[in-house]
């Protein structure tokens, strides 16, 4: 039933809540606001039903769409719904009036909506006022009179409202519902029950209030008089340049102007950016030297005067000369110089920038950012830099629109303006490490940059006039080809790089990185000695890498130990031995070449290709009771998952020539584990190694430990081919295997493979797991009594003589 002011309202008593956010009602105050929020409708409907009384509490984080009790204030407002109107968007607008100040004692609802036990407390009508609350009511009037005055967002009818009201409690309180005050600040005057407590806290508020709308005023004065003196001096500048006109004076804005017409006549420049730059000087001439479009114009200018439109650097190819710096530079990498060399060759015939964009793909720290700058100076052209590692707008390739602050060229023209040539060797790095988001796909802008019948016209954002980059020798760098789009691909040809031999790794050591070491260390002479020995030592048992970077940050380290020693007057010179090795760089981290000592059951070594190049990946199979589970750990990605299962459903077709029961796999688990579990893995060429693994450890025949295996495997047992053999088998030459099971289909890859590793690896083509498994398994199974497919207590109803395998089994 709802009530009128003339209804004396319960002490306590039980109400349903709504919670506001960013809004607050004090009592004997009128608003309207909107409902949404399904709990808080429910509560209105509640309100309704009853005697269209509810309380009103805000939260204290308006940000939070769903409150609970914690984020309630527990003081609110008893108020009385007087109007309510449905809305088109489905939201309610309500119309309520504030009554009495409403303390929250315990919450007895709040799943579909919140129902509150509330204390009223309302101001007492008849208040005697005092001297003292009469000279606070007076301080608020006048202070909210400057208020009013000062911050002009109150008329004066609702001033003259507001200051009519008598009581001092409603006076304080319509005050502070006419203030911009914060929710926490106008919940401190809700929660203050007392009425001279609240006057005293509104005084305060009130004060601070008007200090801060009087510092608002004399900033606004100021700025009005900067903005006066800036009117004035624009027009003083104005009449300055009209003397300097008269009196033929050439410094400021003019003697800018005649030095860019100077600059333009110089520079040889195509008609079209001709016509563009002289447009451009004439309109910064009508820009006025205070405007900020002036300081745009002019570097816009600068830029197009700064290009190297129509300069050539004087490109002598000399393929002799080519050849020795290749050599000179870089040791081995005999198919790629060739590669390199056969490109100039045809550069030097058309006498022009001709055929398809290199791309040198392969692990870090094999010398590919090495490799295009010895390009660049055989040709003896200016080598540009720009890496692409990370680059996700593309406008970091194709510029800013000018209209744009701060705009500026893409990292194409920016290297072009560092060239200074319009035929540079220009390396784009880590081609493979772009990425695309909200702001572009840079791999579709590389695609103009890359391709030979469309870069001739290259569109900038920024200088919108097309530039010509059919001169430019572009070279790009990858680690991964896989992350490289297919169009963009496509428009360059691959030129691998796989990694070094350990003799390869022992010749750039000796050849270019100690000497390099030696000299930034100032250890040139006889103050450091290291022997072959020790420098194969390092490469052995502190490196496992496909390139040499970390080889470099080893030596660098020999080379500082020494430095400290040789400048401590300890010893003039050093002789690195394997001990002294020891003691710079620690015990050995990796064990060159050392396998187990004898074969173990259910363990293979496979091969793997990682962005790092080619790693040796060992995989475990445990079979222990159960009930066919195939359980399968390591962080493996879903095609080795796959791989796993074709792998066991194999070794399930073949059960009868392995000599195991059909239905193992019903009395058995299967657990295949790959260590380093904390490393993602995936691809497709674990497939023989996993069936390998699974046939030994159900057969209990051990695996020849001086076996490295790589395939992808079909449930019918053909061995399918993979890539990456060359990286692979480095990785095993690396670590000491002597034979290699590989499939038939890539004997083609076998010329590709270092002759020193051909020498001491014997590479084995196999079309058909059954050949895998024939040389991998040994020919006698161990004697192993605790093997689960041994034991007479669980396979007592297989096994009449208690062992496993034997041909009553299949009888």
């Amino acid at each position: 039933m709802a009530i009128d002011h003339a209804e004396t309202i319960e002490h306590k008593g039980t109400y349903p809540l709504l919670p506001l956010r960013g809004l607050l009602v004090y009592p004997s105050m009128v608003l309207h606001f909107d409902v949404g929020r399904p709990k808080s409708v429910k509560a209105l409907e509640q309100a309704m039903v009853d005697d269209h009384l509810i309380v009103l509490a805000s939260q204290e984080d308006g940000q939070v769409d769903e409150p609970e009790i914690a984020d309630l204030y527990r003081v609110g407002t008893l108020a009385r719904v007087k109007q309510m109107m449905k809305l088109p968007n489905g939201t309610i607008r309500v119309l309520v009036e504030g009554l009495s100040r409403a303390e929250i004692l315990d919450f007895v609802q709040s799943d579909e909506y919140f129902v509150v036990n509330v204390e009223i407390h309302d101001d007492v009508e008849d208040v005697p006022v005092t001297t003292e609350m009469e000279a606070m009511m007076r301080s608020i009037s006048q202070q909210f009179e400057q208020y009013v005055k000062l911050s002009r967002k109150l008329d004066q009818e609702t001033y003259a409202a507001v200051i009519d009201i008598e009581h001092p409690g409603r006076f304080a309180d319509m005050v502070a519902s006419h203030l911009p005050l914060k929710v926490k600040e106008k919940q401190d005057i809700l929660e203050s029950f007392d009425i001279q407590s609240r006057m005293e806290r509104l005084l305060q508020i009130l004060s601070d209030e008007r200090e801060v709308l009087e510092l608002e005023r004399q900033i606004h004065q100021r700025v009005r008089k900067q903005m006066e003196k800036t009117q004035k001096e624009y027009y003083l500048r104005e009449q300055m340049k009209a003397i300097q006109r008269e009196l033929g004076d050439k410094e400021g804005r003019t003697g800018e102007i005649e030095e860019l017409r100077a600059k333009l006549e110089e520079k040889k420049l195509p008609d079209d950016v001709y016509e563009r730059v002289d447009r451009e000087i004439s309109r910064l001439e009508r820009i006025p030297s205070s405007s900020a479009e002036g300081t745009v114009a002019r570097t816009y200018i600068d830029w197009l005067l700064a290009l190297p439109w129509t300069e050539k650097a004087k490109s002598v190819v000399d393929l002799a000369r080519a050849q020795k710096i290749l050599d000179e530079e870089h040791y081995g990498l005999e198919k790629i110089k060739e590669r390199i060399i056969e490109f100039m060759a045809v550069q030097k015939l058309v006498d022009k920038q001709a055929g398809p964009i290199i791309c040198l793909s392969g692990p870090p720290g094999v010398g590919k950012t090495s490799l295009a700058r010895s390009i660049a100076k055989s040709l003896k052209r200016p080598f540009v830099r720009a890496s692409l590692g990370g680059v996700r707008d593309d406008a970091e390739i194709r510029g800013h629109r000018r209209t744009y602050i701060g705009a500026m060229p893409g990292r194409i023209i920016q290297g072009m303006k560092q060239a200074e040539v319009n035929n540079p060797v220009f390396l784009l790095d880590e081609i493979d490490k772009m990425a695309s988001d909200f702001r572009g796909d840079p791999a579709a802008a590389m695609l103009e940059v890359l391709d030979p019948e469309q870069n001739s016209t290259f569109s900038d954002h920024y200088v919108e006039i097309p530039y010509d980059l059919s001169n430019v020798m572009f070279i790009t760098t990858a680690n991964n080809l896989y992350e490289i789009p297919g169009p963009l691909r496509d428009r360059m040809e691959i030129i691998q790089l796989s990694g070094y031999t350990e003799i390869e790794k022992l010749h750039i050591a000796k050849g270019h990185l100690l000497p390099r070491q030696r000299e930034k260390h100032a250890l040139k002479g006889d103050r450091l000695r290291i022997s072959d020995d020790v420098l194969l030592e390092t490469i052995r048992h502190y490196t496992r890498e496909s390139g040499v970077r970390q080889l470099e940050r080893l030596i660098a380290t020999i080379c500082r130990k020494v430095a400290k020693v040789v400048a401590s007057g300890e010893q003039k010179r050093v002789s690195v031995t394997s001990s002294i090795l020891e003691s710079f760089l620690g015990p050995h981290k990796f064990e060159y070449g050392r396998m187990e000592e004898e074969d173990q059951v259910g363990v293979v070594s496979g091969l793997a290709w990682t962005e790092m190049g080619g790693d040796m990946l060992t995989i475990e199979v445990s079979v222990v009771p159960g009930s066919g589970k195939v359980v399968l750990t390591g962080h493996l990605g879903d095609v080795m998952k796959e791989s796993a299962q074709t792998a066991l459903s194999y070794v399930r077709s073949r059960a009868r020539q392995l000599n195991i029961p059909s239905d193992f796999h019903e009395k058995v688990d299967i657990h295949v584990h790959v260590p380093e579990g904390a490393i993602p893995k995936d691809g497709p060429s674990a497939g023989i190694t996993m069936a390998t693994a699974i046939a030994s450890a159900l057969t209990n025949r051990p695996v020849h430990h001086d076996v490295a295996m790589t395939g992808e495997v079909t449930l019918r047992g053909r061995v399918l081919p993979i890539g990456g053999l060359k990286e692979k088998s480095l990785a095993a030459h690396r670590a000491g295997i002597k034979t290699i099971l590989m499939p038939k289909g890539n004997e083609k890859d076998l010329v590709d493979i270092p002759e020193a590793v051909r020498e001491q690896v014997k590479f084995i083509p196999v079309a058909q797991m059954d050949e895998v498994l024939s040389l991998a398994l040994g020919s006698e199974a161990a004697l192993d009594e605790n093997h689960p497919l041994h034991n007479e207590a669980w396979f007592a109803d297989l096994f009449s003589d208690g062992k496993y395998g034997g041909e009553e089994a299949h009888q």
